[in-house]
């Protein structure tokens, strides 16, 4: 990647990808807490999907913004913790916390996936 291409304004697909990670990372988060009121043991599998995807999305968001050249391969990846995510999240189905992140994880992974496919 050149100098010039790194200073480049992000691509409507990357801002999009950027602000996805961004709004699933705030909602995990919250999720975390909801689910950390709750207590018990059925929740640690949710709480574990939780964190992995809420640092993910953040890291995968920063690497994004500042152009890394891993930033595809961490799409992927990131794509792969908010899908897992979302599915820990479904095993509650009643609980609308658990579906916002569910949905938000769902959108994620979706950018996410778009962005590993392109080059960036």
């Amino acid at each position: 990647m050149t100098q010039a291409e790194s200073m480049s304004a992000m691509s409507k697909e990357m801002q999009d990808c950027v602000a996805a990670c961004m709004e699933c990372h705030s909602v995990c988060e919250e999720t975390m807490s909801s689910c950390m009121q709750m207590g018990g043991q059925a929740q640690m599998q949710i709480m574990r999907a939780l964190i992995d995807c809420a640092d993910m999305t953040r890291m995968c968001a920063d690497m994004m913004m500042r152009r890394s050249p891993l930033s595809a391969e961490m799409c992927a990846t990131c794509a792969r913790a908010c899908e897992m995510c979302a599915e820990a999240c479904m095993s509650m189905p009643d609980d609308p916390q658990m579906m916002r992140c569910a949905q938000a994880c769902r959108r994620c992974a979706e950018t996410c996936r778009a962005m590993a496919g392109m080059a960036m």
